[in-house]
């Protein structure tokens, strides 16, 4: 085992960081032992403490640096000022499209020379045979993969440059990896383990209760009086802070700026049409407190640390709760009161459907898998787009859906076939995996939809889909505060019997089911169904049992007819 009491000092001693928050330490100390880590932890919360003492302490030792899969520009710079700051210039180097020829060849020096003890590069770098080979030859201590859920495509950011990253460590020597998100619920989690390669990894889940931002949703029939309350609550939250407003489309984020500024407050719509440049300009005047309002599309926010964010304000339903717990994550960094509104109207989940609805294609899955075969032998993805004709997204995407069902491999010379089945085969299968994934992200949209139309505690909710449980309600959510308002209704006829009956009225408007003792299904329990096979119980109200099954997603199943008819047996 490593010495623990040498990482905590090397941790106050050169990153200030006198009193650790809990799990850094083990994830430390995994590292330095070689085991594998998955940091599922907020931002601001110390995740990239855990890989950066790991990696310090194996540089003392080894010589070798820890490279950094990071996926912006202006995270990675955010990283090296910091380091900078803690641990002198030059620790810490990156590779990548804004720095000059010169200054790229500097950076691999003072990796190579024992001088740099962090080595950051986007995934793009990593596509490239030449920078895997040239860190294969310098040797790296830690492989670290900052914002993880990337690699998930179940993560609702999910980028397929990021596919080839689990290849990429092996080619390396498969040194300790670090994964490294701010949000993963269970099947993410899953994932990222699968794509990294991992293997018996040290989970860490903490801090997923943010109890200072107040949770609410505000319903709507009519979508111009939706509009109409956006733009009224927001003028009135940007009194008291700055906030964000995440609008569906880039023309809302547009509409939405405009009204604001025509309001008076300092406003700027933020999408990814718009140019690198004036993105960065919106971002660095937000981060200096030059705007009130930032109307914006999830294309921002990642990497975004600013503590003193008051409000985040949802126009429209997010695609799944992952989105949506990043999303308001930003907000009440500093742990004083902030809010996260959810403006829901039932009839913005068809947009939402319409965005997530990606249907695999047979006939394309064939002409990829035709060409592979004709070739003989493996294909590199250039060549593949130009053989097929296919775009290079498209073809990434077709790669990536045969990669999942087996049928090819990607390595250091391209893709080839991985398995003797008949071509047509070959693709039914991928076509069936890709749409088991479609049956699992239609019900994670369910489930943003049932979170918006509780009238359970919200808190509750949500942390019960990151697989926590949070005992008692939160007292801090508009339904906690709707059901203070209501007369008390704790007691009732037959309330406590744990047999087939109803269970005790609990404040948060739902029904506790039986103790836990006595339930053959609680919290995190592993079950299976007859005909959807294995899963996970993550949520209980009233005679509702929610379960997470991995082909077919979010299913919400009666507790008395899973008793009556024995539909589920504990795994």
């Amino acid at each position: 085992m490593s010495d623990d009491l040498a990482l905590a000092a090397l941790a106050a001693s050169s990153f200030s960081l006198p009193d650790l928050r809990d799990g850094q330490l083990a994830g430390m100390s995994a590292l330095v032992d070689g085991r594998d880590v998955l940091a599922v932890m907020p931002t601001g919360y110390g995740k990239s403490a855990i890989f950066q003492v790991a990696a310090r302490y194996l540089h003392n030792a080894t010589g070798h640096p820890a490279v950094v899969v990071s996926p912006l520009i202006a995270l990675q710079e955010d990283q090296l000022d910091g380091l900078a700051t803690d641990l002198g210039e030059g620790a810490a180097v990156a590779i990548n499209s804004s720095h000059s020829d010169a200054e790229v060849e500097a950076a691999w020096e003072a990796a190579e020379s024992g001088t740099a003890a962090f080595l950051y590069l986007a995934p793009e770098q990593l596509a490239k045979d030449v920078t895997v080979e040239r860190l294969a030859r310098m040797g790296v201590s830690l492989f670290v993969v900052d914002e993880a859920h990337c690699v998930s495509s179940w993560g609702h950011d999910f980028r397929p440059d990021y596919l080839g990253l689990g290849t990429v460590r092996e080619r390396l020597g498969h040194p300790p990896a670090a994964a490294l998100t701010a949000t993963a619920s269970p099947p993410v989690r899953d994932e990222i383990v699968e794509r990294l390669r991992m293997k018996d990894p040290l989970v860490l889940v903490h801090g997923f209760d943010r109890p200072n931002i107040c949770l609410d949703v505000v319903r709507h029939h009519e979508d111009r009086d939706k509009r109409r309350a956006v733009l009224h609550q927001v003028a009135a939250l940007a009194r008291d802070g700055q906030g964000l407003v995440y609008a569906a489309t880039r023309k809302d984020t547009e509409k939405y700026a405009a009204k604001l500024a025509a309001e008076g407050l300092r406003a700027e719509a933020y999408h990814a049409g718009l140019s690198a440049a004036e993105r960065e300009r919106i971002h660095e005047l937000f981060l200096a407190d030059g705007l009130d309002v930032v109307a914006a599309t999830t294309a921002f926010g990642m990497g975004i640390d600013k503590p003193t964010v008051r409000f985040v304000v949802h126009a429209d339903i997010p695609e799944s709760l992952d989105a949506y717990y990043q999303e308001i994550g930003r907000g009440g960094r500093d742990g004083k009161p902030a809010a996260a509104v959810l403006h829901y109207r039932s009839e913005d989940l068809g947009l939402r459907k319409f965005f997530s609805t990606s249907t695999p294609d047979p006939e394309k899955l064939l002409k990829v898998l035709k060409v592979l075969k004709d070739a003989g032998g493996p294909v590199p993805k250039s060549s593949l787009a130009e053989l097929t004709g296919f775009p290079a997204r498209r073809v990434t995407g077709l790669v990536n859906q045969l990669e999942e069902a087996g049928s090819v491999t990607t390595g250091k010379r391209g893709i080839r076939l991985a398995a003797k089945a008949k071509l047509p085969a070959l693709a039914a299968a991928a076509v069936e995996r890709a749409e088991a994934r479609q049956r699992v992200e239609q019900s994670r949209l369910t489930m943003m939809r049932a979170y918006a139309e509780t009238d359970g505690c919200r808190r509750q909710f949500l942390l019960n889909y990151f697989g926590e449980d949070l005992p008692a309600p939160c007292n801090n959510c508009d339904a906690c505060a709707e059901a203070a308002r209501r007369p008390d209704e704790s007691a009732e006829p037959g309330s406590g019997n744990g047999g087939g009956k109803k269970g005790k009225k609990t404040s948060d408007g739902g029904r506790r089911g039986p103790a836990a003792a006595d339930d053959p299904f609680p919290l995190q329990s592993a079950v299976v169904h007859k005909e959807w096979g294995q899963g996970l119980v993550m949520r209980h109200e009233d005679d509702v049992i929610t379960v997470l099954f991995e082909q077919e997603g979010y299913k919400t199943l009666s507790r008395s007819a899973v008793l009556e008819h024995k539909l589920l047996k504990p795994a």
